[in-house]
């Protein structure tokens, strides 16, 4: 007789590794693959996966079925409103999915989200604590959390305001009922905007397009890219040497480089 275990269509989140690309498949469609306990658990756990896997360049992250991510579920957190329990609930909830986000602003590899359908709330936040964001024309943004009269969580405030600044992150979150996937690319937010038919196609050559960085160069780029807005700058350039000496000194530069001087005599 088999065993009852989850079977991975039922997995709220799915992992596939196909050479130097990891893509995790958010897997709630009934739900929009909105963010409950098992899947803030089961994304902890696969992003934990990703990070450990040397072999890995870059993550896409996706959504199954007609949306991206519909945010947090309501459901969950209604019912611990009504059970007056918020707190340890979406704290619990929140600290395994923070560790995911945490994992992936940490992980040495960059990470692109593939965004069709609806990105809300969380699923915004997602979109773009990602490094890079990839959007179907038909994609929608909703920030969502003014409506229910909360603040970003998920990374919202991390990766949003990083890359539009404090006033337009304000204006999102607080003035903005939802924004297309243009208005997303005109504020920087959307590297490339493709036909929804072609998403996965064109996400996966982007993807492979970005694995061709050497590892060490990427992982370099991504950090101090990351931590500029919040080091001195003596720091920030003291970073800059180191890392671009560890570059030097991988077997990767040196074939490089030789190819660049052979053709330029």
């Amino acid at each position: 007789m088999p065993e009852p275990a989850t079977t991975p269509a039922a997995d709220p989140a799915l992992l596939r590794i196909d050479g130097p690309v990891a893509t995790i498949t958010l897997n709630r469609p009934a739900a929009f693959n909105a963010i409950d306990m098992s899947i803030a658990r089961k994304l902890k756990q696969l992003g934990a996966e990703v990070e450990a896997n040397k072999d890995v360049r870059v993550l896409v992250i996706e959504g199954e079925g007609r949306a991206f991510c519909a945010g947090g579920d309501l459901q969950t957190i209604g019912a611990a409103a009504e059970a007056n329990t918020i707190a340890p609930v979406v704290g619990e909830m929140l600290g395994n999915y923070h560790a995911f986000i945490t994992a992936l602003r940490r992980m040495p590899k960059l990470v692109l989200a593939s965004v069709h359908g609806s990105a809300a709330g969380a699923g915004l936040s997602l979109a773009f604590v990602a490094d890079l964001c990839i959007a179907a024309e038909d994609a929608r943004f909703t920030p969502a959390y003014a409506k229910i009269g909360v603040s970003p969580d998920g990374g919202g405030t991390v990766g949003l305001a990083a890359s539009v600044g404090p006033r337009r992150a304000l204006q999102i979150f607080l003035a903005e009922d939802s924004f297309t996937a243009q208005q997303a690319q005109q504020w920087g937010l959307v590297a490339r905007i493709v036909p929804a038919a072609e998403l996965k196609a064109a996400t996966r050559e982007f993807a492979l397009r970005l694995a061709q960085n050497a590892p060490a160069g990427l992982a370099a780029t991504k950090a101090l890219i990351h931590q500029a807005p919040t080091t001195p700058i003596e720091a920030q350039l003291d970073a800059e040497r180191d890392a671009i000496i560890g570059c030097m000194n991988t077997e990767e530069f040196r074939v490089a480089v030789k190819k660049f001087t052979s053709k330029s005599k």
